[in-house]
């Protein structure tokens, strides 16, 4: 359910055909959960349906992108603008924007390879860059460094326990029985791109079901357990990042579009139904 300003707002009974239809199916899915997502304004809510868009385009990019599947011994970089650390990191050097350097990724990802988590990062680090005002994604990114979970303070990813998983969602598949010879099975971290289907980096955008399949196939001899889909998901502190949104619209036209889903909207009250017109 959808709380903004103290007030439940019932989206299940509006009209949302000014919307895209992945807007629409975020703010479906937020009606219908149980869990509460409070907004103090409208902005907040969407902010946050501004950067879940972002995050969607973010994974389809990097999938397209020609990025390889790597563990962190073989993992590889653009040199011109990463350091590659004995362990497998990328740490961005000198004298680099953060924002150049994550740009290279998705126009040259031949020159890159890395495992699904760091996969998952990158996705929201280029989510944020394509939403807040870029000098500031320079200023708050100054020491990026890439490497498995590991991220700046003020990327602010949260992960808890439950179900209602929404597309820009981060979510991990589990293979209990994987192979001990090949620990970067033991796994798959994905990005919920709709209800039907998930960006895997190193498996590809395909349904749950496939994932699952994929992975039983990386298990040791005579398994027990199949992998499966677990409650762990991780989204970003939306809210967090609002103070950095683009203050000249007309200098980040599409950021614009983006975060005023609503503004030509207007809501109206018949009888029991509200009404987006």
């Amino acid at each position: 359910m959808i709380i903004i300003n103290q007030k439940l707002e019932d989206f299940s009974q509006m009209d949302l055909g000014t919307l895209s239809n992945e807007a629409s199916t975020i703010l479906q899915l937020m009606g219908k959960y149980s869990t509460v997502y409070e907004y103090e304004t409208k902005e907040q809510l969407e902010f946050e349906l501004a950067i879940r868009l972002q995050i969607i385009q973010a994974a389809k990019r990097l999938y397209k992108s020609g990025v390889h599947f790597a563990t962190f011994s073989t993992s590889k970089c653009n040199e011109k603008y990463w350091t590659l650390t004995e362990k497998g990191a990328f740490a961005l050097k000198p004298n680099v924007l953060p924002q150049t350097a994550i740009e290279d990724i998705f126009r040259n990802g031949r020159k890159y390879a890395f495992e699904c988590a760091t996969a998952m990062v990158i996705v929201f680090y280029k989510a944020v860059l394509e939403i807040i005002d870029k000098e500031q994604f320079n200023l708050l990114f100054s020491n990026l460094y890439l490497y498995d979970w590991q991220y700046d303070q003020d990327l602010d990813l949260r992960s808890h326990k439950g179900t209602d998983f929404l597309p820009g969602d981060c979510v991990y598949f589990i293979n209990p029985d994987h192979d001990p010879n090949t620990p970067e099975w033991q796994g798959e971290n994905a990005i919920v791109l709709d209800e039907r289907l998930y960006y895997a980096h190193g498996i590809g955008i395909t349904t749950r079901q496939r994932i699952i399949d994929i992975l039983n196939t990386k298990r040791k001899q005579n398994p027990n357990q199949s992998a499966f889909l677990t409650n762990q998901i991780t989204r970003l502190n939306f809210r967090s990042l609002l103070p950095y949104k683009p203050k000249i619209n007309r200098d980040h036209h599409h950021v614009h579009q983006h975060s005023s889903l609503f503004s030509n909207l207007i809501i109206s009250k018949i009888g029991s139904k509200t009404y987006l017109l």
